[in-house]
């Protein structure tokens, strides 16, 4: 759930972004702002580095039983704005908010999964993160007509949803892991300069570089997706809004049938579908370099990108983030990494809306660079960790 209410709260900020901006008299400029304070990127940055931290220092538990009544708060800001101040604040809280239960609820994962399952339940998250997004795009499909009303139902779901969420949640154990390593010698709380030494730096290293790059590409698509396609007059609201959404669904329906399937095989398969899916993205953005930015072109973009991102995005780098790092520093290192990739992304941000103005080929030069980078760092250092308890990987890589 804080995968769905992550992704949920991204693309529904998209989804109403030229709503708001003409609701609320905002420049290009400001639209960039919105879009980099909130959970695509700097606000989930600064909520990840602490909240990765302190589910090291003080459990799991304590963290994400009480971050989603921050989020249901900022959500209702957003929900309820009526003016930019409202606005804006709603936006950055529901981001700090969201940076700090996404590491910890990922370690949760991480630590109870079985190690022939741990890819295929950490996948399952990553389904989650995508029917959020499908979710909020059908219904902001739906209630295009209403305009910011519509918009303003949208993020009033997502409130609800966070509000059962966090009841459900109460009932929830620690993890066991966490537990152990709290009780050993050395305690939960490792140093964070152990980060920067030996094996956990390279590891530090590489799933900063494969998600950083990465997500500045499914960033962009995710929030930008139907501003770009409005804003350069490819498709109206409606259009641009259902086909952002195919671009969830697809990669969820891959996510299942491919990624869960195979990501606990052995470590050759996992370098195959990283293989793929990291050429299919590349091919993606690569496109619009040639061809004019019409409702085809965008069409076989979704397309590629979609089913490339379930294969090489970021469901593996929630498996990786698992299981290269030790309990005692597994949700510093995630949050160091998401945090990180969040801070570039809100960088790039303040910049797409001014790009998008000027014509689609910058952008897609720049994304496909990314996505290459990413793709390469990926296949050539992937470790082999497939299918190993946590504890093998750790006393391996030690």
């Amino acid at each position: 759930m804080a995968s769905y209410l992550d992704a949920g709260s991204i693309v529904a900020l998209g989804a109403g972004l030229a709503i708001l901006q003409k609701e609320f008299g905002l420049t290009d400029g400001a639209i960039g702002v919105l879009a980099a304070i909130g959970p695509n990127a700097l606000g989930c940055a600064i909520g990840a580095f602490l909240g990765g931290r302190l589910g090291d220092k003080l459990g799991r538990k304590r963290i994400y039983q009480y971050d989603l009544m921050v989020y249901a708060f900022g959500i209702l800001l957003i929900a309820l704005a009526v003016n930019s101040t409202m606005l804006f604040a709603g936006t950055f809280i529901v981001g700090v908010a969201v940076g700090a239960d996404v590491p910890t609820s990922l370690a949760l994962v991480g630590e109870f999964a079985p190690a022939k399952a741990r890819g295929k339940l950490l996948g399952f998250t990553q389904v989650a993160w995508c029917l959020g997004p499908v979710v909020v795009l059908w219904m902001a499909l739906v209630l295009a007509p209403w305009g910011l009303l519509g918009i303003r139902i949208v993020f009033l779901h997502l409130f609800v949803v966070a509000v059962v969420t966090w009841a459900l949640r109460r009932g929830l154990a620690e993890s066991a892991r966490w537990q152990e390593a709290a009780k050993s010698a050395q305690g939960a709380l490792g140093s964070v300069a152990e980060l920067f030494r030996g094996s956990n730096f390279k590891a530090l290293v590489w799933t900063a570089t494969i998600y950083l790059f990465w997500n500045i590409a499914a960033g962009t698509a995710g929030i930008f997706n139907p501003y770009i396609i409005s804003t350069l007059h490819a498709g109206g609201q409606a259009m641009s809004v259902g086909l952002s959404s195919a671009n969830f669904a697809v990669t969820m329906i891959v996510t299942v049938t491919v990624f869960m399937k195979y990501a606990d095989r052995d470590f050759r398969t996992r370098r195959l579908i990283w293989g793929v899916g990291a050429v299919m993205q590349v091919m993606a953005y690569g496109l619009f370099l040639i061809f004019p930015f019409t409702i085809m072109s965008v069409v076989a973009n979704i397309g590629l990108f979609a089913v490339g991102s379930a294969l090489a995005g970021e469901a593996f780098y929630k498996v990786f983030s698992q299981e290269l790092f030790p309990t005692k520093l597994r949700g510093t290192a995630q949050g160091f990494t998401f945090g990180v990739a969040r801070t570039f992304l809100g960088i790039w941000s303040f910049f797409v809306p001014v790009l998008a103005h000027a014509g689609i080929r910058e952008i897609a030069a720049l994304l496909t660079l990314f996505l290459a980078i990413s793709g390469v760092v990926g296949f050539f250092f992937m470790p082999d960790t497939s299918g190993k308890s946590l504890e093998q990987i750790e006393a391996e890589r030690a």
